[in-house]
């Protein structure tokens, strides 16, 4: 891995300056005399946490493409989702909005025709645009993407090229069925592959496929995204990759003081073995997800294309192997909302790191930035050029997230986290927990002090102050964004306002 340098030292050895002279100046990446329009290859997996990668610090994840990218580019080591949930996430963060300001706070809910895209966003400055692999439009809405693969084409594919015949006596994972099946057995606790060989999976495909996109010869730039669907549950693997942990080294993290209130009942009865198959499943599936992901980083390099492109990667979300009891995302605890985020500007060889705060909304202004593309008022985000620069040392004091299926927000500093909850809502989601519903729940965290979040500090009178302004600081945000405000009843106190914020409202 190439060394760790100051921001300032790497802005001036990757040319990003020439980014600012071309954002002002015309549309285009310039580095000295030479100016063409950049890149973007946007790498996106499913519910990757930070903490299952090399990068981060694991040193059990194996994830050398991803290693080596962020060996080269800059990672963020504080970026938060918008959302602990894949379409919701995905369809902000790819707009550059909040969730409930699109109007996409659910799982089903479809991404409206109206809402600009980056793909929409960068068409009309020449752009070709591909998105291929799990995008969650929800929908038959392209959204600006000309040319667009998933699990439908690869399905075609493989009745004119069908698999390669497994041999009788390799198990492989049954028919995945969340929630109808006990956990054990759709969180894969037995540690078992998919039915196929690397080369047959759709994980692979994709990659390939990416490969010729990138191969092509083209006289325009172009944006594609490439999608994986792993490592989410339950957590496919190729067979070659089996056995590639054993389980039983794993340690399964224990649930806080706190926890029990909060642990979907779903969860409870997993034995500890099963807990330990389940987190090696992960793990080799977050393997076989890095492999794909190295497959396109090499052809990008092979056609030198990567001189001049912009490379992003991040998971949609986190996710909790086992942490405070849960196997899933869908809350706000760090493991879930804290995801991998890593760029990498055209022509950049040396590495960086940025600890400050950021949001999955800043990478739609990001690309905007380095594409030298105007950003539309009405998004959301804040550009994360001036963290890379080293211009400036925070763009973001607090940020936030939300998951409205639970009536639930977060806002979060470097020290403190803040949690609301209505607690009036019997989710939809599977992960009820089995108890009455709690009724409103302040949740305030010394991340400094208590890293594992187990304990609740909102009701000690000396926090009251503290609690008081993240709520005052949630209500800002959902002023400042939500289409509902204009109908807020007045004379509400702040928490009964947070109560009508948070009540989902998709599709209305």
């Amino acid at each position: 891995m190439a060394r760790e340098i100051d921001r300032r030292e790497f802005i001036q050895k990757t040319g990003l300056a020439a980014v600012a002279c071309a954002a002002t100046g015309g549309g285009a990446f310039g580095i000295g005399e030479r100016a063409t329009p950049a890149n973007v290859l946007f790498l996106i997996s499913d519910d990757h946490a930070a903490y299952v990668c090399g990068a981060y610090g694991n040193d059990r994840a194996r994830t050398p493409n991803l290693d080596n990218l962020a060996g080269s580019g800059v990672r963020f080591t504080n970026a938060f989702v918008n959302c602990p949930m894949c379409t919701a996430s995905r369809q902000s963060f790819l707009t550059g909005r909040l969730p409930h300001s699109i109007g996409v706070t659910q799982l089903a809910t479809a991404l409206p025709a109206e809402t600009t895209t980056l793909a929409e966003l960068l068409k009309p400055y020449g752009y070709t645009t591909a998105a291929i692999g799990k995008m969650h439009f929800n929908s038959d809405l392209r959204h600006g993407f000309d040319f667009r693969l998933d699990l439908a084409e690869h399905r075609a594919y493989q009745q004119l090229h069908p698999a390669r015949p497994l041999p009788d006596n390799i198990e492989v994972l049954p028919p995945w069925r969340p929630f109808k099946d006990p956990a054990a057995i759709w969180l894969n606790g037995s540690y078992l592959p998919f039915g196929a060989y690397d080369e047959d999976m759709p994980g692979t495909w994709f990659a390939r496929k990416a490969q010729e996109y990138l191969r092509q010869s083209r006289d325009q730039p172009f944006f594609l995204i490439t999608s994986f669907y792993e490592p989410h549950s339950p957590f496919h693997f190729p067979i070659e990759y089996r056995g590639m942990y054993e389980p039983a080294s794993f340690d399964v993290p224990e649930a806080g003081p706190e926890d029990d209130w909060q642990i979907p009942e779903i969860f409870r009865d997993l034995t500890r073995s099963e807990k330990q198959h389940i987190i090696a499943s992960n793990y080799t599936s977050v393997a076989y997800m890095d492999k794909n992901v190295g497959l396109v980083l090499e052809t990008l390099k092979e056609t030198g294309l990567d001189k001049n492109t912009l490379v992003i990667y991040i998971g949609d979300h986190g996710y909790n192997l086992g942490h405070h009891g849960r196997f899933e995302k869908h809350c706000s605890y760090d493991q879930a909302v804290r995801a991998p985020l890593i760029v990498r500007l055209p022509g950049a060889s040396e590495s960086s790191v940025v600890d400050s705060l950021a949001e999955f909304i800043d990478i739609f202004p990001t690309i905007a930035e380095v594409c030298a593309v105007p950003v539309p008022d009405i998004v959301e985000g804040k550009s994360l050029l001036p963290l890379i620069e080293g211009t400036e040392s925070d763009i973001r004091d607090v940020v936030f997230s939300e998951y409205l299926e639970n009536e639930e927000a977060m806002v979060r500093t470097q020290r403190y986290k803040f949690v609301y909850i209505t607690g009036k809502r019997e989710r939809q989601d599977g992960y009820k927990t089995g108890r009455p519903l709690p009724g409103r729940m302040r949740i305030l965290f010394d991340i400094l002090n208590d890293p594992n979040e187990f304990i609740n500090l909102a009701d000690r009178p000396e926090y009251r102050e503290t609690v008081d302004k993240f709520q005052r600081e949630m209500l800002r945000r959902f002023e400042e964004t939500s289409p509902a405000r204009a109908a807020i009843p007045s004379g509400l106190s702040v928490e009964d306002q947070l109560d009508y914020y948070l009540q989902p409202r998709d599709g209305k």
